[in-house]
C-alpha cells in the first residue's frame, strides 16, 4: 500500500499517544510507537496491523534515559521517509515544589524538556532537507495557567509552548509545520498515576480523549499553530498572542524606565 510517509508517536502506550497513533495509522501512515511499556506497545502495534494494514515498528524506551533517548535519535536521523514526529510522551505532577523530590522533578524536566527537544532536533534536518514534514508537540493548558499545577510541570510545558513558537518563525518557508497542542484535563490514566484522579474533578471540565485528538488533528488540517480544542473562543487567543506581540517590541530601550530612576 501507499502511505503518507512514517510517523514517529511518544507516550504511545496509552492515552493520548495510542489515539494519536490509531487515528495517523487509519489516515495511512506507518507509524513507530514509543514508550516504556514494550508490551502494551506489541499489543496495541498487533491491533492497529490488524486494523489498518500498515506497517508498524515497536520501540520500548524510556526517554529519560540517556541511552532511550539515543536509540530514538537514531530513528529519527536514520530514516529519511520521517513525515510526522508526535512528541506526547510527558509526565506531571500536583505536588508543591517543597513537597516534591528532587529526582522526581529532574525525570519530568528529561522528558517533558529535554527528550522533547533532542527528538525534534534530530527529526528536523531531514523534514528540511525534503521540504516536507510535521510535528506535534503537547504541551498543556498549564503552559499559560502555569500556577495550576507543580510549578516545574507548568514550567516545562512554558518550555514546550515557546519553543514552538520558536521553530515557527525559524522554519518558516521551509515547508515544516510545527503545531502546539493544549490540552485541558483529559480522560486518560494520567490523573490516577497522579494520585487525583478524575471523579474529583468536575465533569464538565474532562474532554474525552478521543475527541481531544480528533480536535488535535483537525487543528492542524486547519493550519493551527496552536491547537485548544477546549478554547470556545478563539479569538481570545488570538488578542493575547498580538498583545504579546506588541509587548515585546517595547523592551528595547537604552535606558530603564523612570521608576527604576
Amino acid at each position: 500500500m501507499s502511505t503518507k510517509g512514517y510517523a514517529v508517536v511518544t507516550g504511545a502506550s496509552a492515552g493520548m499517544g495510542a489515539l494519536f497513533a490509531q487515528r495517523l495509522a487509519r489516515d495511512g501512515h506507518d507509524l513507530a510507537l514509543v514508550a516504556r511499556n514494550g508490551a502494551a506497545l506489541e499489543a496495541l502495534a498487533a491491533r492497529l496491523r490488524a486494523d489498518t494494514g500498515r506497517s508498524v515498528d515497536v520501540v520500548a524506551a524510556d526517554l529519560a534515559s540517556e541511552d532511550g533517548l539515543r536509540r530514538v535519535e537514531d530513528l529519527l536521523r536514520g530514516r529519511g521517509d520521517v513525515a510526522m514526529l508526535v512528541n506526547n510522551a510527558g509526565v506531571g505532577s500536583m505536588r508543591p515544589l517543597l513537597d516534591s523530590d528532587a529526582g522526581e522533578l529532574t525525570r519530568m524536566i528529561a522528558l517533558n524538556v529535554t527528550a522533547l527537544t533532542r527528538l525534534t532536533h534530530a527529526a528536523l534536518p531531514g523534514m528540511v532537507a525534503r521540504g516536507a514534514g510535521t510535528i506535534v508537540n503537547v504541551s498543556s493548558i498549564v503552559a499559560i495557567a502555569t500556577e495550576m499545577m507543580n510549578g516545574v510541570y507548568g514550567a516545562s510545558k512554558s518550555y514546550v509552548l515557546a519553543f514552538t513558537q520558536a521553530l515557527q518563525h525559524e522554519l518558516a518557508g521551509k515547508g515544516v509545520r510545527v503545531q502546539a497542542v493544549l490540552p485541558g484535563v483529559t480522560a486518560t490514566g494520567f490523573w490516577d498515576t497522579l494520585g487525583h484522579p478524575l471523579a474529583r474533578l468536575p465533569a464538565d471540565w474532562i474532554m474525552d480523549a478521543g475527541e481531544l485528538v480528533d480536535a488535535a488533528l483537525a487543528g492542524l488540517r486547519r493550519g493551527e499553530a496552536v491547537t485548544i480544542p477546549g478554547l470556545h473562543a478563539p479569538e481570545r487567543w488570538d488578542a493575547h498572542e498580538a498583545s504579546r506581540r506588541a509587548l515585546a517590541t517595547l523592551f528595547g530601550n537604552a535606558r530603564p524606565a523612570a521608576r527604576y530612576r
